[in-house]
């Protein structure tokens, strides 16, 4: 089905830029996800959205995902606890800080009110990694239907990011998802197994799992087997 607002993904620039303009509510970015594209501000708030569709698209393989000794251990050692839907808003806070001096952030404050309400409707969620009562990193995204687009992921702690991508990938598993999209390739992902695919494939396999009976739920699936 064609999008209510949005020209095709496959019509993006030389920039991977859809459109310029619209609005950011749930009506628009539903719309967004459920055909590739996701909004990345360029100019804040003050200014237009800005909606891409990348090529290449990068993805988590859900049964790809490496998980080293190293990282097991600290899994399995009860150094953090997990859990899901605790802390949305917290979790997008703190993947706003800008990672190193000098740098901006796109995650806007009218980015993260406009996820939190598609958090209280039921289509965003995040993943939190807690030390000693402390949220030590964490993971926010989007569910549409059998896909889950990941959005950002931070930590504070070492590590912290890292076992929240494993549980989010051992959630999305145990419900039922098949398609964990990251959007753009980094070293720290692709060291867990992230790979990139292109923007047709990804596509064709979105257009396929938009309209299953998946729900994310509250409780956390276990990380490891």
């Amino acid at each position: 089905m064609a999008s209510r607002f949005f020209p095709p993904a496959e019509s993006a620039d030389e920039n991977d830029m859809v459109l310029v303009g619209g609005r950011l509510n749930s009506e628009w970015l539903l719309d967004a996800y459920r055909h590739g594209i996701f909004p990345w501000p360029m100019w804040g708030d003050w200014m237009p959205m800005t909606w891409f569709s990348l090529d290449p698209r990068a993805v988590m393989p859900l049964d790809g995902l490496y998980v080293s000794k190293r990282l097991k251990r600290t899994i399995r050692s009860g150094k953090f606890q997990v859990t899901c839907n605790q802390a949305f808003r917290e979790v997008m806070l703190g993947c706003s800080k800008p990672r190193h001096k000098g740098d901006g952030t796109w995650i806007t404050s009218g980015m993260i009110k406009a996820y939190c309400r598609l958090h209280a409707d039921g289509h965003a969620h995040s993943v939190e990694v807690w030390q000693e009562g402390q949220l030590a990193g964490g993971i926010y995204g989007v569910s549409i239907g059998g896909a889950f687009a990941g959005e950002s992921m931070f930590h504070v702690v070492r590590d912290a990011s890292k076992v929240a991508l494993a549980a989010m990938v051992s959630h999305l598993n145990a419900r039922g998802y098949q398609l964990f999209d990251i959007q753009q390739w980094t070293e720290h992902t692709g060291s867990m197994g992230a790979i990139e695919i292109p923007r047709s494939e990804y596509l064709q396999r979105l257009k396929q799992l938009v309209d299953l009976p998946v729900t994310f739920g509250n409780e956390l699936a276990p990380i490891l087997p």
